[in-house]
């Protein structure tokens, strides 16, 4: 079976919630994947991006909903 070409673009660096003892970082980015529209992306990352772990991707409307949820 043949897979298909992962892409993604980082296109804006928000910030760094924590970093491991091995140099992988929790990371809140603006990212788009395969050239779809960019989201909202948390997810831990190896050092100079060349690996990533799981994560969840947010629309910005879902950002905001996520901001009220943690602000009350």
């Amino acid at each position: 079976m043949l897979q298909k070409e992962f892409k993604f673009e980082i296109l804006a660096e928000l910030g760094v919630i924590s970093e491991s003892s091995k140099g992988w970082r929790k990371e809140l980015n603006v990212v788009s994947f395969n050239g779809n529209a960019p989201k909202y992306d948390l997810r831990d990352w190896a050092p100079n991006h060349e690996k990533m772990g799981k994560g969840i991707t947010l629309t910005e409307e879902e950002l905001e909903t996520l901001k009220k949820i943690l602000i009350g």
